[in-house]
């Protein structure tokens, strides 16, 4: 494992709202000084709820292991989707917007 890539405690960073069967999400992006992805926040519109709190885990998680090394394409491979390649859940959700905005 690689040692943690620290963030600069300001940093440039991006928000946009989005909505997956029927849930309406949140997400904040943080920046390194290079432009590459550091960091992402993810809140349900519904504050304390399963679905708030399952977010937020699998943001802090990701931000963890990009932090680390991990390559976010992997991560976002590797997260759930339905038959027509649509991710399941808000996380692969957010990464799919991400990276659709920077095609």
């Amino acid at each position: 494992m690689c040692d943690r890539q620290r963030l600069n405690n300001r940093r440039p960073n991006t928000t946009f709202d989005f909505e997956i069967k029927g849930l309406k999400y949140t997400a904040t992006v943080g920046y390194y000084p290079n432009g590459y992805i550091g960091e992402l926040f993810l809140n349900n519109h519904r504050s304390n709820s399963t679905a708030d709190t399952n977010a937020r885990d699998a943001a802090i998680a990701f931000s963890f292991a990009i932090q680390h090394g991990a390559k976010i394409e992997d991560i976002r491979r590797a997260l759930c989707r339905d038959s027509h390649g649509h991710a399941s859940g808000p996380l692969g959700a957010a990464l799919d917007l991400l990276l659709e905005d920077e095609s």
